[in-house]
């Protein structure tokens, strides 16, 4: 099984999310999860591959080629797939992956998230979301996504589908045991 991880590719405002990105790059490979995530070594990115590389774990990279160099793609890892663009990235990352967890990131982390948020609730894929909360950092996002339901504009089923969780060792579990909904169909794992 592969886990992809959407992470920031700079470390933020708190040294707690490093940290958290460290946690949760040993707890997948400890668990022989294999890391799918953006190739960089950047970054919460790079760290989270440091990670999962020093605990014996697998990391694949997918970056696009005009983002290699500006990144700096990381080298090390068990594979690196240079893809042509952005949106082939994602589809490559997704199909490589049998979950998804998002690290704290800026709107390219939200991007891919909600991505792959709108392909669950459209019966695309079935696989499990979820966001490592570190310290609060997704706390309005999930107010605003309740607002959402509240507003009609959201499926309470649908808002369900993605998980938080603060410590990463918990949200592997939920991600791992999810209930995922299939074209609006909530289905047994």
């Amino acid at each position: 099984m592969n886990i992809c991880v959407f992470a920031g590719s700079s470390f933020g405002a708190k040294p707690m999310y490093k940290a958290a990105a460290e946690s949760l790059g040993r707890e997948l490979a400890r668990r022989g999860l294999g890391v799918v995530y953006g190739g960089a070594t950047v970054g919460l990115m790079g760290t989270l591959a440091d990670a999962a590389l020093d605990e014996g774990g697998r990391v694949i990279g997918v970056i696009p080629q005009a983002l290699a160099d500006i990144e700096i793609s990381h080298q090390g890892l068990t594979e690196l797939v240079v893809v042509q663009s952005m949106h082939e990235r994602r589809a490559h990352m997704s199909d490589l992956s049998d979950g998804f967890i998002v690290l704290p990131g800026g709107i390219g982390s939200l991007e891919e998230a909600f991505e792959v948020l709108t392909w669950s609730q459209l019966g695309i894929h079935s696989k499990a979301i979820g966001l490592l909360n570190v310290d609060g950092f997704y706390d309005g996002l999930e107010t605003f996504l309740d607002h959402l339901v509240r507003e009609a504009f959201v499926k309470p089923m649908h808002r369900k589908i993605l998980l938080s969780d603060a410590d990463p060792c918990r949200l592997v579990d939920q991600v791992l045991a999810a209930e995922i909904t299939v074209a609006g169909k909530w289905i047994d794992p």
